[in-house]
């Protein structure tokens, strides 16, 4: 049995993994919550036990086995090193350890698909886990490609509020309130209007950009794919939605190839193939699912060309990474600090 402390666990993402590392019945028998001074105190559920957050101090993470950090980056980079020092593996969801020396960009769902074996580390280092519209994005062209090389593909990601947190969604939900009242629209996180409206960048005063989204999913997607595939030509849209990602993806291959064979090939795990006129992937329909939902039919005009249709949920895939993450490193750690 592990001790787990999740920082950052006020947070969306935070609440999230709590619940898929509950699910998934990880090895730990104390889950420590902590995050920054605006959720301290907060009660939250651990299994049946109530739980408090606390401050993140030296004195927290001492003989923590796993510490996931959830928090927005600077939180994640101000605070990581305490966990580095208290000799605890580390797992990054925020993004904020990306670029630091050493530590490394994973996704086990596409490891699995390109045949790597099972990671082990006996010298665990740092882990940042992929951007989860990358993650989607390379496993379904990695299984498209089994049906014949990919020679062309273009994305169209629509974003949801939920990857700016709470704050995103509570934005999202004011400005629709206020709109609906004829009320002026609070900015502070995407200065602009996204209730009821569809945008490809943001005001100058946003807290952050699509541009840099954008590029991160392309980054993310190259590191894990390498020259495997080619990069898909992106455009991230912010869309009117509280949650789920979406997808537009349209692949054009070398040769042609029957719907059937595309759809056998992108079958499998992670993905639910919905090709009946009664259901279609929605951001709605993937809520708490762990299931990547699909729906596949051929271009109109090039027998070679294919659109796929598909939602997931953003914080779902990205906890089940994180966690994916942990319990690969648990061959590192044979015996926990907790005997």
């Amino acid at each position: 049995m592990f001790r787990v402390a999740i920082v950052g666990a006020g947070t969306l993402k935070g609440r999230e993994l709590k619940d898929v590392l509950s699910d998934r019945n990880f090895p730990a028998t104390d889950i420590r919550l902590l995050d920054d001074d605006e959720s301290l105190g907060q009660l939250e559920a651990v299994g049946e036990e109530p739980t408090f957050i606390q401050s993140v101090l030296p004195e927290h993470l001492e003989n923590v086995d796993f510490t996931f950090f959830a928090g927005d980056e600077t939180f994640t980079r101000n605070t990581w090193p305490m966990a580095r020092k208290a000799g605890s593996d580390i797992i990054d969801l925020s993004y904020g350890l990306e670029n630091e020396k050493g530590v490394l960009l994973r996704a086990p769902w596409v490891e699995r698909e390109l045949g790597l074996g099972p990671r082990v580390d006996f010298t665990p280092v740092p882990v940042a886990i992929a951007h989860p519209a990358a993650v989607v994005l390379a496993l379904l062209m990695l299984r498209a490609q089994k049906v014949g090389k990919i020679a062309r593909a273009v994305a169209t990601v629509f974003q949801p509020a939920s990857e700016y947190g709470k704050r995103g969604m509570d934005e999202l939900h004011e400005q629709t309130v206020n709109l609906l009242a004829f009320q002026q629209l609070p900015k502070a996180v995407f200065d602009g209007q996204v209730a009821f409206n569809l945008i490809d960048r943001y005001g100058e005063k946003a807290v952050s950009s699509l541009n840099s989204a954008e590029s991160r999913i392309q980054q993310h997607f190259h590191k894990l794919v390498g020259e495997r595939l080619a990069v898909p030509s992106l455009m991230l849209l912010q869309a009117p939605i509280f949650h789920g990602h979406a997808f537009s993806l349209y692949l054009e291959l070398e040769q042609a190839a029957q719907t059937e064979e595309l759809t056998a090939a992108l079958s499998g795990e992670h993905v639910d193939l919905l090709q009946s006129a009664d259901e279609s992937p929605s951001n709605v329909n993937a809520a708490g699912q762990e299931q990547v939902q699909v729906f596949a039919r051929r271009d109109s005009q090039r027998p070679t060309g294919f659109w796929l249709w598909a939602a997931s949920d953003n914080l779902r895939i990205a906890s089940l990474t994180a966690v994916e993450c942990a319990e690969s490193m648990i061959a590192a750690r044979p015996r926990g600090t907790v005997q």
